[in-house]
């Protein structure tokens, strides 16, 4: 099964609009990744806990040296069966270095964008995060520091609300954020149910502190393809340690999208965002 693959299909196609990369057909290139995934399909895990990760990569071969518009490019998938993101595990939580000083985007850039360059302009900022003794940057943008993403995943936190709401809230699609497939899944998904506010909104980092020290928040977890989802219990913020106490309230909503994404993805519950290849 593939899982929503014409989100994917659909942002690959903006992103090459961004990057002035010819024109692909997102229906053919779909047709042509399942036949792939048909030829290749014993390299499917048989696990829940793994996948076949499939990579779409659109590059220009212009024979040149210069900066201008290419007309070549070629287009391949890279298949590859996975494990869990983390090497703690699925589920486990990871904490967070919150420094302003490096930005992952900017807008008016190429944040909501597929693009190489945003992931290898992140390594350095990652390196000091691990030298911080932290697993993932926890990207700031603006005076405000408003709160983007955590490495290459989008970012919720579910909390109670300044105005006593039940909430959950993830940074709006400003030309910033990368609109992740997961992302938008989470949030059909929560408004579906309709069992708390759910919002698009942005936070800033004076928010989150008020509102753990008012013990406010109850989770705070990370999404992407790669990893699903990924709990957060800890953020490095101006030489302190901001606890986040999703792990010990269960973690309850955390996990009941893990699993519901999971049943859809595995097939165990019938929904519209999976295509059956073989």
């Amino acid at each position: 099964r593939l899982f929503r693959p014409m989100l994917n299909m659909q942002r690959m196609l903006q992103s090459a609009i961004r990057a002035c990369l010819p024109i692909f057909d997102p229906n053919e290139l779909l047709e042509c990744i399942k036949k792939l995934v048909e030829i290749d399909r014993e390299w499917v895990p048989y696990s829940n806990a793994a996948s076949l990760y499939i990579r779409p990569v659109f590059i220009g071969t212009e024979p040149s040296l210069g900066l201008k518009i290419t007309t070549k490019a070629l287009l391949y998938v890279i298949l590859s069966p996975v494990g869990p993101y983390f090497s703690k595990g699925t589920l486990d939580s990871v904490s967070l270095w919150a420094d302003p000083k490096y930005v992952r985007a900017w807008k008016g850039g190429t944040g909501d964008c597929k693009v190489g360059g945003n992931y290898g302009a992140s390594l350095y900022a990652q390196s000091e995060a691990l030298a911080a003794g932290c697993q993932q940057v926890l990207w700031l943008y603006g005076d405000e520091h408003n709160i983007t993403e955590a490495g290459t995943m989008n970012l919720f936190i579910y909390w109670i609300n300044e105005n006593g709401e039940e909430e959950l809230v993830t940074p709006p699609l400003d030309g910033v954020i990368l609109p992740g497939v997961v992302r938008q899944s989470i949030l059909d998904l929560t408004r579906k149910w309709n069992q708390f506010k759910v919002e698009e909104r942005s936070v800033t980092m004076k928010e989150l502190v008020n509102a753990s020290k008012q013990n406010r928040v109850k989770e705070m977890f990370g999404s992407g393809t790669a990893c699903v989802l990924c709990p957060v219990s800890q953020i490095l913020y101006q030489g302190e340690n901001l606890h986040i106490p999703t792990m010990e309230n269960g973690p309850k909503l955390t996990a009941q999208l893990f699993d519901n994404l999971a049943d859809i993805q595995y097939g165990k519950m019938k929904s519209d965002w999976t295509l059956l290849v073989v």
